[in-house]
């Protein structure tokens, strides 16, 4: 039996974007933080919820304030996991952890509640919203629509995400690819198309360097980590 503590997270740190290839969640106990990653950037405060599908990456800025979390392993599958939501006990959900984390991720999934998503009013948040789609425009194009050149806004995102433009868009492309891998049955070459690369072996180059497995290899074992 697994058991779960909170974690108190380093005052005012700015850690470096990082990869977790296992998903999870995090509740959060105490004080603020804000995440630059898959899902945009986001500031998450007390009773909120932000979770994490695999090979999820992202940078942290925490607050000066105290801040306190706890993180909770989820499934390991190909669903789209709601970004941030709420929980109305966090109390709770560390009670059970402290005793049974099965029971106490079971008792997260069926309390979540749809929480407010931030104003994308940045510059950095509205093109980390374009990258994040397969129709993603070229970043140089994107910047001269807003009056920008395309250095400015590298320069600008890379500040806020830790990663270039190009980069963020390549890695939300691979994991989009990867969950169509493992949650259905379309052919191969069908998905690469529908997730925006020139054909096959792009994809499958993309998704072996981000998980380490080959996408006919993800066919053959399944849903589950290798």
């Amino acid at each position: 039996m697994q058991l779960l503590q909170p974690s108190l997270l380093p005052a005012a740190a700015d850690i470096a974007r990082h990869y977790h290839r296992e998903p999870y969640a995090t509740v959060v106990l105490a004080g603020a933080y804000e995440e630059a990653g898959d899902a945009g950037r986001m500031a998450a405060r007390a009773g909120e919820v932000l979770l994490h599908g695999p090979f999820s990456a992202h940078r942290d800025r925490i607050s000066a304030k105290r801040t306190v979390v706890l993180d909770l392993p989820l499934p390991f599958d190909g669903r789209n996991w709601p970004a941030r939501a709420r929980i109305a006990d966090p109390d709770h959900i560390v009670r059970l952890a402290e005793r049974d984390a099965v029971e106490a991720v079971a008792a997260l999934l069926d309390g979540l509640a749809s929480a407010p998503t931030d104003e994308e009013d940045d510059l950095p948040d509205q093109l980390s919203a374009v990258l994040r789609t397969s129709a993603s425009p070229r970043i140089g194009e994107w910047a001269a629509v807003r009056g920008r050149s395309r250095e400015h806004v590298s320069r600008s995102f890379e500040k806020l995400y830790g990663v270039s433009p190009a980069a963020y868009r390549a890695d939300c492309q691979a994991k989009r690819a990867w969950r169509m891998i493992v949650a259905g049955d379309d052919s191969l070459a069908g998905i690469a198309a529908d997730a925006g690369y020139a054909d096959q072996a792009h994809m499958t180059r993309a998704v072996t360097a981000l998980t380490g497995l080959s996408p006919r290899r993800w066919r053959v074992a399944g849903r589950q980590p290798v």
